[in-house]
């Protein structure tokens, strides 16, 4: 019969230690609750054969303490998964922990029932990895750090500094309004660029079918005549024969470039280079930065109303911002403001990412103490005009493409015309 080490709280609230002989981890269960002492840790002890006598079925005192309640869920440890989790998967999860917080559940059952709750089975493996890491003595924070491709790095700062101030639950609950609004916000986005990327693909996919089937049987009647074509024509001409002639040449070199560029972008130098490229864009770079604006005020303003400090606060959204660029003007910012100077005169220096009537806002809303407020107001206000700028933008686009396509297809038509009337002096 196997042998189970434990350690768990008696009745008295001292914490216990002991082992005891079990036909499997649910009977060792029963025991413990029949002995009136609620788990911490159950594990099966290595090597421990079937023929073994029972070692100690009543605890072992160790010390004194104030622990508190920590049940443990049942089961096999959690196997890898290959699952991904989602963001509507995370946003709910952070709601429900934080209103069974609210509810004055402790952690580590708030984490069993979510484990218990998890339709995803992905989404039940991490969250029995954070429930067993948290009642080995970890942190949320800690054990939420274990895994970064479930939980950002904002994410892990947001939870730490909730942690660290005793309001937890408020800053889960902030943290789940946060993702509401950032999907909101990237479902407008890509929305908005749904139409035009599909009329490309499809300008794309008109040209290649026109120059590599269209083209060739022109050519093939122009030859018939031997008459020398208009130069239009003839780079129309060779820009088909280049097509089929290189077809596979030219995409393998395009996958090549993607990868190659994808690959520059991960590395610090590329992605510094790129950031700064976009925020110099026409106009793609002032949409950029009001986005990284109020995502910033967004964040900040979220957690000074949870009771964050000021520093702390500044120090979780700069990560939110996204622009490594950005991010360092920021924190050139924070470096005063930990010297004692105010926030708006501090991020003065930061032009592109705030303007002066933004700064003056965050300026007289720090004077009034309602700073909190106002960022959220701030962040309000820069999306719905990020809304209303990505529409116009999309409505300009659509015609510009469709002008585009037809310009294309257009040259192409002219081009191929041309000649036709010069095969009527041929003809006589």
């Amino acid at each position: 019969m196997p042998t189970f080490s434990y350690r768990a709280v008696q009745t008295d609230g001292r914490i216990s230690e002991g082992q005891l002989d079990a036909g499997g981890r649910q009977d060792a269960l029963r025991q413990m609750d029949g002995l009136g002492l609620r788990p911490i840790s159950l594990a099966e002890r290595s090597g421990s054969g079937t023929s073994g006598s029972k070692k100690s079925s009543a605890p072992v005192n160790v010390k004194r303490e104030t622990a508190k309640e920590t049940p443990v869920v049942s089961g096999k440890p959690p196997a890898a998964t290959g699952g991904r989790i989602t963001a509507r998967v995370l946003e709910n999860f952070t709601r429900l922990l934080s209103s069974l917080l609210s509810a004055g559940v402790p952690l580590s059952r708030a984490l069993v029932i979510l484990c218990k709750e998890a339709a995803n089975p992905a989404a039940a493996v991490q969250w029995k990895q954070v429930h067993d890491l948290v009642i080995d003595g970890l942190t949320l924070t800690e054990a939420m750090s274990r895994s970064p491709k479930t939980f950002p790095r904002v994410y892990v700062a947001m939870v730490e500094a909730g942690e660290t101030g005793g309001f937890l639950d408020v800053v889960l609950a902030q943290i789940a309004d946060f993702q509401a609004r950032e999907k909101e916000m990237h479902s407008k986005v890509m929305t908005a660029l749904l139409y035009p990327t599909i009329l490309l693909v499809l300008a794309i996919g008109v040209l290649v079918f026109l120059l590599v089937f269209f083209i060739p049987r022109f050519q093939t009647i122009f030859a018939g005549f031997g008459a020398s074509l208009p130069l239009l024509t003839q780079l129309i001409v060779s820009l088909s024969e280049l097509l089929r002639s290189y077809g596979i040449v030219i995409l393998l070199a395009l996958v090549i470039g993607i990868y190659s560029f994808r690959t520059w972008l991960t590395s610090e130098q590329g992605r510094r280079v790129w950031e700064g490229a976009i925020l110099k864009a026409p106009v793609v770079g002032p949409l950029v930065a009001q986005f990284a604006m109020s995502r910033f005020c967004r964040m900040l303003g979220t957690l000074l109303g949870a009771g964050v400090p000021l520093v702390n606060g500044l120090n979780v959204a700069r990560r939110s911002i996204g622009n490594q660029i950005l991010v360092d003007a920021v924190s050139n910012s924070i470096e005063r403001v930990k010297e004692g100077k105010q926030l708006g005169a501090s991020l003065g220096e930061c032009r592109t990412l705030f303007s002066g009537s933004i700064l003056e806002m965050i300026a007289v809303a720090e004077e009034s103490g309602r700073l909190d407020g106002e960022l959220i107001r701030i962040a309000n206000v820069t999306e719905s005009d990020l809304d209303r700028q990505l529409k116009t933008a999309v409505a300009l686009a659509e015609p510009l493409m469709l002008f585009a396509i037809a310009g294309f297809i257009g040259t192409i038509f002219i081009g191929m015309v041309i000649p036709i009337f010069s095969l009527q002096d041929h003809i006589k």
